[in-house]
């Protein structure tokens, strides 16, 4: 359909208009932030890759240093002091910190990590291209992408000589997908740089573009250790043998599902079950072996499983019920469950409603919509919620892309520069403030 042209006039007008809007939300400081992102998109990528190509699964100790070695020089190129924390003590690699000094504005404590779910004997290695704007990325997307996108917001900045005097903190863990124990050891360090911080930004992946999480709920693991008496099977049920092992932890769980769920933002899950006559179980794996036979009673079951809940007086009355559960035994069997905190919970403060508005101010103010906050049911455990009891958080400002944890991982590769840009600027603000 061709315009006339009173239609074209109207919309170059409007267009302009448009612009100007745009251009009067943006200061000069500003654009020459967003320019020097653009300029970096490229290299921003290629790190991405370089960074993906190396596994750091969360028992891959030397692997999660070398990406935490890449980060860190990359980190001392642009200014920021670095400070490696070695977590041997613990199981686990370590933790890379940097960090620029001063007192001007918010003070910013950014939060992302090294490791991934892909061990060094996982099949899925490598990033590579499925076409244009999408790759299959081992941990790119959860979260070697957010820990680039911080590193090249404030890479812009830096190089726009923005920092000065300002307090940033960047810490990536180097155990974030399987905490090492205790959390006071592996914690220590990202809880201190919260206590000398105003706000925390968290880059696990994002959910969408106009979307941020201002809560998040937390993690526990749990579990069943179940001892029944081992007898021939044609005795099962009898006095003199009971239920065995495997019955026993059958109804534990049977009951678990019929009794302990239904609560909004409570979810428990177990991850790992055996039962036999005998077995191993190699915890810090999450894998083992059972042996046993069909006309033999099982003597001995395990399951390990976690929990999640949106706060700390929800975590303890699932706890409670499900003790209660694990004491009512079958016949000749006997169970006991236990319970370790992995992650606090990350409650909805008003604080962070703040920051959320800040953001999506930013947003709009980049042409881009609204952001609002995601359903809590929907995200997992992170850093972030660490530093909660500390300072106002946010988080999902990470990558985008899908198959989180599994071998069809993506990383959308075109949403990279803008999320990169709205980070800047987001940060620029709050040093401002």
């Amino acid at each position: 359909m061709k315009m006339s042209i009173t239609t074209k006039v109207i919309a170059i007008c409007l267009l302009l208009l448009t612009n100007f809007a745009f251009a009067q939300k943006i200061s000069r400081t500003e654009k020459k932030i967003l320019k020097t992102v653009a300029a970096n998109n490229s290299e921003a990528i290629t790190f991405l890759k370089k960074v993906v190509n190396i596994n750091s699964g969360t028992m891959n100790h030397e692997g999660v240093k070398k990406v935490g070695e890449v980060f860190g020089k990359a980190f001392e190129d642009i200014g920021f002091k670095t400070n490696w924390y070695d977590m041997s003590q613990v199981n686990r690699s370590g933790h890379l910190f940097a960090e620029t000094n001063g007192d001007k504005g918010k003070k910013v404590l950014l939060i992302g990590h090294l490791d991934t779910v892909f061990e060094a004997d996982s099949p899925f290695q490598e990033f590579k291209m499925i076409n244009d704007s999408v790759a299959h990325a081992p941990g790119g997307n959860d979260m070697k992408g957010g820990n680039v996108i911080m590193l090249y917001a404030l890479k812009a900045l830096a190089d726009n000589g923005l920092l000065k005097n300002a307090q940033v903190i960047v810490a990536y863990t180097g155990d974030e997908e399987s905490t090492g124990k205790p959390l006071t050891v592996s914690r220590k360090d990202l809880i201190e740089a919260a206590k000398r911080s105003d706000v925390a930004l968290g880059f696990e992946a994002s959910s969408g573009f106009n979307e941020a999480t201002i809560a998040r709920r937390g993690s526990s693991g749990w579990k069943v250790e179940v001892t029944g008496k081992r007898a021939h099977s044609s005795d099962i049920f009898s006095d003199e043998v009971g239920a065995g092992a495997i019955f026993e932890l059958s109804r534990i769980i049977n009951e678990f599902y019929n009794n302990v769920k239904g609560e909004e933002y409570l979810t428990f899950n177990p991850g790992v079950i055996l039962g036999g006559t005998q077995l191993t179980y190699d915890e810090a794996f999450s894998k083992g072996n059972a042996f046993g036979k069909s006309n033999v009673v099982a003597q001995t079951a395990i399951v390990d499983g976690g929990l999640r809940f949106i706060s700390e007086e929800q975590k303890e009355n699932a706890r409670e019920k499900m003790r209660g559960i694990v004491a009512n035994n079958l016949p000749l069997t006997s169970a006991k469950i236990s319970f370790i905190d992995s992650y606090p919970s990350m409650g909805p403060t008003r604080g962070n409603e703040e920051l959320l508005e800040v953001l999506s101010q930013v947003s709009l103010d980049l042409g881009y919509e609204k952001v609002v906050a995601y359903d809590p049911s929907k995200r997992g455990a992170a850093d972030v919620s660490f530093v909660a009891a500390y300072t106002d958080c946010l988080d999902g400002l990470g990558t985008m892309g899908s198959g989180g944890h599994t071998p069809q991982e993506t990383v959308n590769l075109n949403t990279i520069e803008d999320l990169t840009k709205r980070t800047a600027i987001l940060i620029y603000r709050l040093i401002n403030q």
